[in-house]
């Protein structure tokens, strides 16, 4: 069940592309399509860094905060989407894909 999407706090640099519970998990759910041309192959979900990973879990704080969410499992995903002319779309969910540790790691 989603319950946001596009969320983004004031004050700090941050958006979190889907939030919604998996059961009784929260998943923070970051999504990241390219458009593959016949000679690239770079997989989108390389393109989420620590710092993007970062960023992540401190806009996942925040929303936490104001929507006063109750304690719950958390967890972050990365949604990769491959989008090929003149074909279907190629979708990987990876889930668990990073730690909220990193954010807290300076």
């Amino acid at each position: 069940m989603f319950v946001a999407k596009n969320y983004m706090p004031r004050g700090i640099k941050g958006e979190l592309d889907l939030v919604g519970y998996d059961g009784k998990t929260l998943a923070f759910v970051e999504v990241r399509m390219r458009t593959v041309k016949e000679d690239a192959a770079a997989l989108p979900e390389l393109s989420v860094t620590r710092e993007k990973q970062r960023v992540v879990v401190r806009t996942a704080q925040r929303f936490l905060a104001e929507r006063h969410v109750d304690e719950c499992p958390l967890r972050f995903d990365v949604l990769a989407i491959d989008n090929r002319p003149g074909q279907p779309p190629v979708v990987r969910l990876h889930k668990d894909a990073f730690s909220p540790d990193l954010g807290r790691r300076d």
